[in-house]
């Protein structure tokens, strides 16, 4: 009795958690962990981008970076100067020739030392070569490509934009799909910028001449301002403290009601930031983003709590875009919009009521069918089958998923799955009756003997679901989503709940069923 009771328990709280998907006006009744299960790009309309992670740029700027890293680690006053030649950054490897034949084992310790064992360092003579392998870069590039779906999906969270869909594509190409989004403008130019904001002290010994001339001294290079591009300002190039340490950033006004962005740094960052204003009171350092200077300050004063404020003449929109870009934090590689396409909610409506229509249709056609040829089991039939459609739909909004076309395609045929899955265990009813066998034993032995085969179908379409699910993407993965959801619900409500209905309508007597002649 209690097992009867616990199916029954399960099936009417499945069945509640789609009251809010099937009769949208109840939805406020209901706690917000049972809300509508939400639309996708091609029913609600919207915008959809695929992204291009630009891997070879990010190669590019990790070999710049390991000419620096090697170029500040041979000239470490506090671990002894090693006198070298030749450094250079050729087709993303990094060699130089040591003076002293003698310090070549020191030069490649202390090397091994700083980079550890993310680079292949190897010795031709006085010749030291650096360089990245096949399988480092591979596994850069997978790296760069989580982590730029992560950064999109906060960017776009921050922004408030309801259900968005962003997933991996062919190995180097985010899909972002943002339904209910008319004009995807102002998201494509967020998610696009790297946001990589790093500190540098500025170079004042640099000459009028020098700049005029273009010429920038060793370890120096000249960055446009922001706000104006003519105008350019020499800055060291070791970058003293990284975007990276950055913990929170706000958008908020300044003593002049100015809107500013605020910056807060984690305890490594905060260490950094107060070193860096400590040991260079009086002196400037600029603040770059993405290449380009924001401000050039002056530092007045140590500033030891890791928290800083950045002006620059923003509005307030672009303070708080800039917050979004630093809070999220910075891209490891460029990305380009390589293809942008925009779904009218026009469509997805006109879908919508043409698939309510077919569906009713379809629903209506497989109830008079079950009716006509199974009698009374064809009414428990039916309502196991509408049971079942309610449960798929609430486990699917349960869990967070988004309907699409190919998703209410998955529901069709799970419909049809689970009117089969009705269908024989009937059939072997019928047999049982036919052999002689009275009416409550026939369905006892018809249900067990029916089962393997209902179990076998099913749990061969959920093998197949998964296998879409694990190796298809976007349209692929909703099919199967439902499908997965529709094999488990199928399973439990032509099993468990069409035997506990049963059960009780034949009230455990040898009633006749009206469908075997």
């Amino acid at each position: 009795m209690f097992k009867k009771l616990g199916i029954i328990f399960v099936a009417v709280f499945c069945v509640l958690l789609a009251v809010p998907t099937m009769l949208p006006g109840m939805a406020s009744h209901f706690p917000s962990w049972i809300q509508p299960i939400p639309l996708g790009l091609d029913l609600k309309g919207g915008a959809q981008l695929l992204l291009e992670v630009d891997t070879d740029t990010m190669l590019r700027e990790k070999s710049a970076q390991l000419y620096e890293e090697t170029r500040s680690a041979l000239i470490d006053r506090g671990r002894g100067v090693i006198r070298f030649s030749s450094l250079r950054n050729a087709d993303g490897v990094v060699s130089f020739v040591v003076r002293d034949p003698d310090e070549v084992s020191s030069a490649r310790g202390r090397l091994k030392s700083v980079l550890g064992n993310t680079v292949d360092i190897t010795a031709d003579g006085e010749t030291i070569t650096l360089s990245y392998s096949e399988k480092q870069k591979q596994e850069m590039v997978s790296d760069a490509l989580a982590r730029s779906i992560e950064i999109v999906r906060r960017r776009i969270d921050a922004l408030g934009t309801k259900e968005p869909s962003i997933q991996t594509q062919g190995g180097k190409y985010i899909l972002v799909q943002l339904p209910g989004v008319d004009n995807p403008e102002h998201i494509k130019e967020l998610i696009g910028q790297t946001a990589k904001m790093t500190f540098h002290l500025v170079n004042e010994n640099v000459s009028a001449d020098q700049m005029a001339a273009g010429r920038a001294p060793a370890g120096t290079v000249f960055m446009p301002f922001m706000d104006a591009p003519d105008q350019k300002i020499p800055v060291y190039s070791r970058i003293e403290v990284s975007g990276e340490s950055l913990k929170d950033s706000q958008a908020s006004y300044d003593q002049n009601n100015m809107p500013v962005v605020t910056t807060a740094f984690d305890a490594t960052g905060a260490r950094r930031f107060a070193k860096l204003t400590t040991e260079h009171v009086g002196e400037r350092f600029a603040i770059v983003l993405d290449g380009k200077v924001l401000s050039a300050p002056s530092i007045r004063e140590p500033i030891p709590g890791g928290k800083g404020q950045i002006s620059g003449g923003f509005t307030l929109q672009g303070a708080k875009d800039l917050a979004v870009l630093l809070r999220s934090g910075a891209l490891p590689a460029p990305l380009q919009v390589i293809e942008e396409r925009t779904v009218g909610a026009g469509l997805g409506a006109d879908t919508i009521a043409s698939g309510k229509i077919g569906s009713a249709v379809g629903v209506l056609f497989v109830i008079i069918f079950m009716i006509f040829m199974y009698r009374g089991f064809g009414v428990i039939a039916d309502i196991v089958l509408l049971v079942n459609l309610a449960m798929i739909i609430g486990i699917s909004a349960l869990f967070g998923a988004t309907l699409t076309l190919p998703g209410i395609a998955g529901i069709v045929l799970t419909l049809g799955m689970a009117v089969d899955a009705n269908i024989l265990p009937f059939e072997r009813i019928r047999d049982e009756v036919r052999a002689g066998v009275p009416t409550l034993r026939a369905v006892n032995l018809g249900f067990a003997r029916s089962t393997k085969t209902v179990l076998d179908g099913n749990l061969t379409n959920l093998i197949c679901s998964l296998i879409l699910f694990q190796f298809g993407a976007g349209p692929i993965r909703g099919f199967a989503v439902t499908l997965s959801i529709g094999v488990v619900t199928t399973l439990f409500t032509c099993l468990l709940l069409s035997k506990v209905l049963i059960d009780w309508y034949m009230n455990g007597k040898n009633k006749k069923i009206g469908y075997i002649k």
